[in-house]
């Protein structure tokens, strides 16, 4: 799955850069029986429904001439939300001294989930500290990571 989603978002970027948003997130789902693809967009001003909308009506001519899916889904486009997803190094730097939860894959080490304020995001890792305690989780580790709000 990761292979189509690096393949997705090469296709999908470019043209959703150019309507004005930046492609935040993918993600691929079953929900039952139904497969989805979400589209995670955001934009400076935050995202509405008419960008939604927008992007979605774009984005699905594309889907349908090129056909990179093997399955049938339904498309979603929809905005990050408040504990969005942080993928890219960009993502964490912008929201350092935001609490975020990372979740690091199985064989990362004895820990799994870690939650606390995002400190750095260095060129291959993030710096997190829990508990008073600093950890560099590294992010071809993680399997995701999102801001986590505070209310």
């Amino acid at each position: 799955m990761v292979e189509t989603a690096a393949k997705l978002r090469g296709l999908l970027e470019p043209p959703i850069t150019a309507l004005g948003y930046e492609l935040v997130h993918i993600e691929f789902v079953s929900a039952g029986k139904e497969r989805i693809l979400r589209l995670y967009i955001d934009a400076p001003g935050g995202i509405r429904v008419d960008d939604c909308e927008s992007v979605s009506r774009q984005v699905s001519m594309l889907l349908d001439v090129e056909e990179p899916l093997p399955a049938s889904y339904a498309l979603e486009v929809s905005s990050p939300g408040l504990d969005r997803p942080l993928v890219t190094p960009q993502h964490f730097r912008r929201f350092i001294g935001s609490r975020a939860m990372i979740v690091m894959h199985r064989d990362a080490g004895d820990q799994r989930c870690f939650t606390g304020e995002l400190l750095a995001a260095e060129k291959r890792h993030v710096v997190l500290e829990v508990d008073g305690e600093r950890h560099q989780l590294a992010y071809h580790e993680m399997d995701s990571a999102r801001l986590k709000p505070v209310f």
